[in-house]
């Protein structure tokens, strides 16, 4: 039938979702035991929404399931496609997925320890930087000792390795 002949009151809302953090075309979805842990624990919590929503009014009800579905959509994805790293099978003294590495920013003379980690697991506040970062990816492969250098905002940022470990 031609949207024409529809009325407008009777189209279905399309839910606007919001994508999941990025990984690049043709990447690999790499991710830790715990982070794909935490992708089964939120696919439970919005399976557990979907089955208690609370609303009456039956188009309501019917556009907040499409919008969960187009979530679990989105996150079926990435469990169907994550490829657990045995952290143990990583190679100590180099840096390398699931490695948590401590830093020192010689130009803030801090030291910082991040880990790194697959692209839904990632949250600069807790010390997690996605694997696919500019950060992450300098310092791959690299050992104790080594500098790596990032460039940003005209600025060169120096960082060298203290520590790898994988916890």
């Amino acid at each position: 039938m031609s949207r024409g002949f529809i009325k407008e009151g009777d189209q279905e809302e399309i839910p606007l979702v919001p994508p999941r953090a990025f990984l690049p075309e043709g990447e690999i979805n790499y991710v830790t035991w715990v982070g794909l842990n935490e992708l089964l624990a939120e696919k439970e919590k919005l399976v557990s929404e979907r089955e208690n929503l609370n609303i009456v009014n039956e188009n309501e009800k019917r556009i907040a399931v499409n919008h969960i579905n187009a979530k679990l959509f989105l996150l079926d994805n990435r469990i169907d496609t994550a490829v657990i790293v045995n952290l143990e099978e990583q190679p100590q003294n180099e840096v390398r997925f699931g490695a948590s590495v401590t830093l020192r920013i010689e130009e803030a003379n801090r030291i910082k320890t991040f880990q790194i980690v697959g692209v839904d697991e990632a949250d600069v506040s807790k010390g997690k930087i996605s694997f696919v970062s500019p950060l992450a990816r300098e310092l791959t492969n690299k050992k104790i000792g080594e500098k790596v250098i990032i460039k940003r905002d005209n600025k060169s940022f120096v960082y060298e390795i203290l520590n790898i470990a994988y916890k």
